[in-house]
């Protein structure tokens, strides 16, 4: 199935990434994997190896709205202008909201496409 879209909802500990159409959409879950050690860095190569994965689970999307905490929000736009360059550009907004279901984010991510293709179709 193809997908053109996307809405990821992230903190620094899990992540569902929706790819959606106008009639369908997939969902999928991802968890951070924790690696500490004694070793300096750990938890921030953990913290990278997390914010890849929803990276790769992004690829090929022409649009992608990123919610979720404003912190992991943050941290996780660093990670893509740093490390994963081709993925910013297709990044088109990101918000702040706090733990949507799967259904509103769903909702969400459709109704701000809608709003970027009118503003597109009107010059807005």
């Amino acid at each position: 199935m193809s997908f053109f879209h996307a809405v990821v909802w992230l903190d620094h500990h899990q992540a569902q990434v929706i790819r959606f159409d106008a009639e369908q959409a997939e969902a999928r879950k991802l968890q951070a994997h924790s690696h500490a050690t004694r070793q300096h860095g750990s938890e921030v190569r953990a913290t990278h190896e997390f914010f890849g994965e929803i990276c790769d689970a992004l690829d090929g999307m022409e649009s992608v709205l990123v919610t979720g905490a404003h912190t992991a929000q943050a941290d996780f736009r660093h990670y893509v202008g740093k490390h994963r360059h081709a993925l910013a550009p297709r990044v088109t907004g990101w918000e702040t909201v706090d733990h949507p279901t799967e259904a509103q984010l769903l909702a969400l991510g459709r109704k701000r496409h809608h709003q970027a293709v009118i503003g597109l179709a009107t010059g807005r």
